[in-house]
């Protein structure tokens, strides 16, 4: 039981003294940065993924 507090006195003091946070607004532009990102990277996935069923659709129904 010592060992677990002995643990946890030492994991607090890290996050308390030993860890840099990040600013509000850097976290604020990253959160903007990784939303951004995202969304172009699903639009490119959903485009592409439109062009293979249309073109299978066409394909398929022969009326290429």
């Amino acid at each position: 039981m010592e060992k677990l507090k002995t643990y946890f006195a030492e994991s607090w003091d890290e996050i308390k003294n030993k860890v840099t946070w990040s600013k509000y607004s850097e976290l604020q532009s990253s959160a903007i940065l990784v939303l951004v990102a995202s969304t172009l990277f699903a639009l490119v996935i959903g485009a592409i993924d439109w062009v293979f069923k249309t073109g299978l659709q066409i394909y398929y129904k022969g009326e290429f």
